[in-house]
C-alpha cells in the first residue's frame, strides 16, 4: 500500500459525506448553494482543506465562508461518526478560485477566437507559406 493511499481515500469519504451533510444536513441559509470541488488531507489525517465554490458575489462567498466556519464542528461530529476515525480532521474551508481562474482563461480564449485569423496571422502566415516553396520535396 502507498504511503499517500489512506490520506486519499480518507479524503475521498471526506468530500462524499460533506457532500451529503451540506444539501441535507446543515439547514443554515448563509451557506447557499455549495459546491466542494476537492478535500485534502494532510498524511498525519490531522486537517482535512475543504474547497468549495459558490454562487453569488463577494459579498455572499464571504456569507458562505462565515457560515461554513459556523457549521465546521457540527459538521466535523457527523464526519467523526460516519468515518469511524480515531481521530477525524479538522475542517479548514478555503473557496476554490481554480474555477474562476479556468472561466477566465476561457474567456480569453474566446476573445481570440472571436478576433479572427485577421488579428492573429499577418507575416507569420505568409512565412508558413514560403517556407514550403523552398521545399525540394515538393
Amino acid at each position: 500500500m502507498s504511503p499517500g493511499s489512506r490520506p486519499e481515500r480518507i479524503a475521498d469519504q471526506v468530500r462524499a459525506a460533506l457532500g451529503e451533510l451540506l444539501t441535507r444536513e446543515v439547514k443554515d441559509p448563509g451557506i447557499g448553494f455549495v459546491t466542494v470541488t476537492r478535500v485534502h488531507v494532510t498524511p498525519d489525517l490531522q486537517l482535512a482543506r475543504v474547497y468549495y465554490t459558490s454562487l453569488g458575489d463577494a459579498a455572499a462567498r464571504r456569507n458562505t465562508t462565515r457560515a461554513l466556519g459556523r457549521a465546521a464542528p457540527f459538521l466535523r461530529r457527523q464526519i467523526g461518526h460516519r468515518l469511524r476515525v480515531k481521530r477525524t480532521p479538522e475542517l479548514q474551508f478555503v473557496f476554490d478560485e481554480s474555477i474562476e481562474r479556468q472561466d477566465r482563461i476561457e474567456r480569453l480564449l474566446q476573445e481570440i477566437r472571436d478576433a479572427g485569423p485577421a488579428a492573429s496571422g499577418g507575416p507569420h502566415d505568409d512565412r508558413q507559406a514560403s517556407d514550403h516553396d523552398d521545399d525540394p520535396d515538393r
